[in-house]
């Protein structure tokens, strides 16, 4: 790095405590998303809580603890977010949070029109010898479109977000106002071990094993179905990565060289990703490695970006279905939990590609009812106020463990039938009584 660019650094440097000192009563503060999240300047800013009012917070997706839902005046802040996660959920509970419903490849909206930003604090990797440094594992997916609306960048500078490649993964410093040097380790979870999956996902896995040819595109989310799905795929060849997240196990498919990106159309020869999260492991796997491509969630999420890739398999889950092919994934009623994230993205990219198919694969109960019956995830309708995440009409494939239906192209009698058949034994009489009552069967 020139001498230049190092007195450039040291002029703009300030302490995180310095940084949460700038934020003002009334403004709006980003501070991050997922495993991109300015915790050191986030944690300063808590303890100033008695200080402020009406101060509006933008985030997603926060790992915990967060010292903001904690501090001494839990009323100077409120929160905004895009998708409900792990401590944006606490924020929900406690009344604090506003939540705007948007599509994934749709983010920047969110970024431009809706989280009018005053002060963004961005987590990046260490600087380069050009002095800049990379959004990391989480903030290439919306963060150049926080940084174009913020009145004021501070960067906050983190040897452990891992310097990743793609479109619009750098920031210069030049393009900041301030700099924080601090390094906090990220959030991990564990990779996911396929053995310790259980049968009824182990039953899915196999299912949608057999749907996924040599030299098919996959896209897979998180949770025990999705890790079941990646580390089986062991015995496939020549297949691609084109995924809004980047797992432990597509890493191990990469790794091995089950994933080698030599079909994909849209970006070949890479693993094209919107954002990571997984162990440790991972994000330095991450680091400079010329085989990722890191884009905002508008390019990687975009179903026409995503339709390129012939033989394309998005595989997702949901909380529910009913009898119709309505799918809720984001809550129940009026409770939410999630949001309405990058699924129907995938789900009709994935289906105007050439041979591509989506999936939706769920175990068939969700625990038991009062009398001890099994509750059923096929359901003849929603509770009030449910959400519908995906409509009937973009759903194909819905998995369970005990079997697997193309819903496409069925007539709503058809579907209620099929879908019967793939619920728990022991629900599908009722399932049935409750299709006639509806008069759908």
């Amino acid at each position: 790095m020139t001498e230049q660019l190092k007195q450039e650094f040291k002029e703009k440097e300030i302490s995180a405590a310095q940084a949460a000192a700038m934020v003002k009563s009334g403004m709006n503060v980003y501070i991050g998303c997922c495993t991109s999240y300015a915790r050191a300047i986030a944690d300063e800013l808590a303890k100033r809580s008695e200080e402020l009012e009406d101060v509006t917070i933008g985030l997603s997706n926060v790992f915990p603890p967060m010292s903001l839902l904690d501090c001494a005046n839990p009323k100077a802040f409120r929160f905004c977010t895009y998708f409900v996660g792990y401590e944006d959920r606490r924020a929900l509970k406690m009344g604090s949070l506003d939540y705007t419903s948007v599509h994934l490849g749709q983010v920047d909206q969110w970024c431009r029109h809706t989280f009018h930003t005053d002060i963004a604090f961005l987590d990046v990797s260490s600087p380069d010898e050009n002095g800049y440094m990379s959004h990391g594992a989480s903030g290439v997916c919306m963060h150049p479109f926080i940084q174009e609306e913020a009145k004021t960048v501070v960067l906050h500078v983190n040897k452990f977000s891992p310097y990743v490649y793609g479109q619009r993964t750098l920031i210069h410093v030049s393009e900041a106002d301030h700099v924080v040097f601090a390094d906090v380790e990220k959030e991990t979870t564990p990779g996911g071990v396929v053995e310790e999956a259980d049968e009824e996902v182990l039953s899915m896995a196999r299912f949608l094993l057999d749907e996924i040819p040599d030299g098919g595109c996959i896209q897979l989310g998180i949770g025990e179905v999705a890790s079941a799905v990646g580390f089986g795929l062991t015995g496939k060849n020549d297949l691609g990565c084109h995924t809004e997240l980047m797992t432990d196990s597509i890493m191990a498919l990469m790794k091995s060289g089950v994933i080698n990106n030599s079909r994909p159309k849209f970006i070949p020869n890479k693993s094209v990703v919107g954002f990571a999260f997984g162990s440790k492991s991972l994000y330095e796997y991450l680091d400079h490695n010329e085989d990722m491509f890191f884009g905002p969630f508008p390019v990687v999420n975009n179903p026409m970006n995503i339709a390129q890739n012939d033989n394309m398999i998005s595989i997702n889950t949901a909380m529910a279905i009913d009898l119709f092919g309505q799918i809720a994934s984001e809550g129940m009623g009026t409770r939410q939990f999630s949001g309405t994230g990058g699924q129907a993205d995938y789900v009709r990219g994935a289906q105007m590609a050439k041979g591509g198919k989506s999936f939706f694969a769920f175990k068939s109960t969700l625990g038991k009812n009062p009398d001890g019956s099994p509750k059923s995830r096929i359901m003849p309708f929603f509770p009030p106020a449910t959400i519908v995440t995906t409509p009937r009409s973009d759903v194909q494939y819905v998995v369970t463990e005990y079997g697997m239906v193309n819903l496409k192209h069925l007539t709503v009698r058809d579907r209620a039938k099929a879908l019967i058949d793939i619920a728990h034994p022991d629900c599908r009489a009722e399932l049935t009584k409750q299709g006639k009552e509806l008069g759908i069967l």
